[in-house]
């Protein structure tokens, strides 16, 4: 049994150290401005924008394949920032900007399928195979991949209630009604 310890032990290491040197001499480098495009975008890696995560869509917009502007979470702001990094012109007529969704299980037409929580990319429904599923606010990026795949369509989009987290001041000219 020592011998069969010893072994896995000494077979382990060994495949350690291989994998490490590996690791180190064949290691492909992002490009820098790769890098930095994904530190601008929200990080929620929804799929909004029509790519797998927000490293795919930064890398895409550094090519040329993506417009500034893919970003439904991130809105105007992130726009700005893509478009001031980058140094190009934009046109932010077209771009609405949304205040921010989150998913909502009505409990009445829930069958407890769980498609919608296999569809989910930030694990935020919560419930068990035929049972009532609900979803957490606070984790939900707002993508609407759920809502595609409830065959019941029991699952909405709703406006997150304002907080005293999240509200915010409106500045002058943002174009808020003033009562």
């Amino acid at each position: 049994m020592i011998e069969a310890i010893v072994g896995l032990t000494a077979l382990g290491g060994g495949l350690g150290v291989f994998l490490g040197i590996a690791a180190k001499r064949l290691r492909v480098e992002a490009p820098a401005l790769d890098g930095a495009l994904a530190e601008i975008l929200p990080g929620q890696n929804c799929g909004q924008c029509g790519y797998p995560g927000c490293a795919a869509a930064a890398a895409a917009v550094a090519r040329g394949e993506a417009p500034v502007t893919l970003c439904p979470p991130g809105g105007r702001a992130v726009a700005l920032a893509l478009a001031e990094r980058l140094c190009v012109e934009i046109d932010l007529s077209a771009l609405a900007d949304a205040a921010p969704r989150a998913a909502h299980v009505d409990e009445s037409v829930c069958i407890g399928c769980t498609k919608c929580a296999r569809k989910c990319p930030t694990d935020a429904i919560v419930g068990a195979a035929k049972q009532i599923h609900t979803v957490i606010e606070d984790v939900c990026s707002g993508c609407g991949a759920c809502v595609e795949t409830c065959p019941s369509q029991g699952i909405s989009l709703r406006p997150l209630p304002v907080t005293l987290h999240s509200w915010y001041w409106p500045k002058p000219g943002d174009g808020v009604a003033r009562q």
